[in-house]
């Protein structure tokens, strides 16, 4: 054993992942890429450090504890990306004369917070969003809401509902129950948590923020069931904006207002909404909202925005659960084996020609290796067909491919080789 040998493990919220998830991930990945572009957004990539300055104060108390926050070697108060959000914000004031308006984009990379670890969340995660800046219109709303529901269905999901709310209803609740403006927002993050914690355990919060005993079920329950009930005429705007989906094409059944909709983030302004998908019951994968004063804080003027956030390992979850993954979700389509080193050159040119014609192809790169080890190399990694040329096959200027999925073998020229796999 070697002396002094490092342990091997990750970090606490931290992940590896191997190659049978990554590819579940590079799966999803360019299915929403593909969605986001085919709606006219564009990418954008951003530091995974920000000045410190920047992200504080945006995400609220809550968010601000689970911020990480250092200073660097010069001496500089920086911390990690906690959502892509607040650095798009800061991208369209520092290069506003160069970006077109509106600005659609979309922007996949990790964030990291230091959230206690458990099912469903981690320390660094990816998040996937999209947003429209530079408009406020009823129909940017609607817009956002249909990128997210199209992703939903590129990914082979069927059954989903979008719920939407209001921070103007929400902050009028606020109001009617005589809650003091200061705390609406503090409020606003306790009730977030209302799918997860029981009432009794909502009304100790509420009441630990100074807002008395009782508060959800004698103060805000009442006021909050009051709207439900008269949704479209407390916001007009949002009932606009309901019209507009419907408009745009989402079904009437997978969209609906529902009052416990609150997003705890502090810059949320107008409609914020969530996705929930029947049959995972996790919690919601997507949400999203306006955030009309965010980017004001840097650019010295309000200008509108509004956006989304799937939570990608819950979509990866959920569609592990109900099995939407293709059979074959495989990167190498074909194992050119080796037969012996005399017969290596046949290999490396049939290795060329299907790479010539983007077959993803590898080449077994040991060339002393008997047959039966390189056929179970293809068979652990999943490779489906395997290229044998042997002597007999060599002699013949064919080659001999084999099914690892049925075991069925043919023998073929070289020059029919790559049609034969595409067909």
């Amino acid at each position: 054993m070697i002396k002094d040998m490092i342990e091997p493990k990750t970090l606490k919220g931290f992940r590896d992942f191997l190659p049978k998830e990554a590819k579940k991930r590079q799966y999803v990945i360019q299915a929403l890429k593909e969605v986001f572009e085919s709606y006219g957004f564009e990418p954008l990539e951003t530091p995974a450090l920000e000045y410190d300055e920047i992200l504080s104060g945006k995400y609220g108390e809550e968010g601000d504890k689970l911020m990480y926050r250092f200073e660097d070697r010069g001496g500089r108060k920086v911390a990690m990306r906690y959502d892509q959000t607040v650095p798009l914000a800061r991208v369209v004031a520092q290069y506003q004369n160069e970006l077109p308006m509106p600005f659609k984009r979309y922007q996949i990379q990790n964030v990291w917070r230091a959230e206690n670890p458990q099912k469903g969340r981690y320390r660094e995660f990816l998040q996937c969003d999209a947003d429209i800046v530079g408009l406020d219109t009823p129909l940017s709303d609607a817009e956002v809401m249909l990128a997210a529901a199209k992703s939903l269905e590129k990914l082979g999901f069927k059954k989903f509902r979008i719920l939407f709310n209001s921070r103007n209803i929400l902050y009028r609740i606020m109001q009617e129950a005589n809650i003091p403006e200061e705390k609406w927002n503090t409020t606003l993050q306790t009730l977030d948590k209302i799918k997860k914690v029981s009432l009794d355990d909502l009304d100790k919060e509420l009441s630990n923020k100074g807002l008395g005993e009782k508060t959800f079920s004698t103060i805000l329950d009442p006021a909050i069931f009051k709207v439900t009930t008269n949704w479209k005429n407390e916001d007009p705007r949002l009932s606009e904006t309901y019209k507009n989906a419907i408009e745009l094409g989402i079904p009437q059944k997978n969209i609906d207002f529902m009052s416990s909709i609150v997003r705890g983030l502090d810059y949320y302004t107008g409609m914020i909404f969530e996705i929930e998908i029947e049959g995972y019951d996790i919690g919601s994968v997507c949400g999203g909202g306006r955030y009309d004063k965010l980017i004001g804080m840097f650019s010295g003027k309000d200008i509108p925005a509004v956006g989304f956030s799937f939570g990608f390992d819950r979509l990866i979850e959920a569609m592990d659960e109900l099995k939407l993954f293709p059979d074959d979700l495989i990167s190498t389509k074909v194992l050119v084996t080796v037969f012996n080193k005399d017969l290596l050159s046949k290999s490396i040119d049939a290795c060329s020609l299907l790479r010539s014609k983007n077959i993803n192809t590898e080449l077994f790169l040991e060339e002393n290796s008997n047959l039966e080890k390189q056929l179970k190399y293809a068979d652990k990694k999943g490779i489906p067909y395997v290229v044998i040329i042997g002597p007999e096959e060599s002699a013949k200027n064919l080659v001999k491919i084999k099914d690892l999925r049925s075991g069925k073998q043919k023998e073929i020229s070289q020059e029919e080789m790559a049609e034969w796999l595409n067909s």
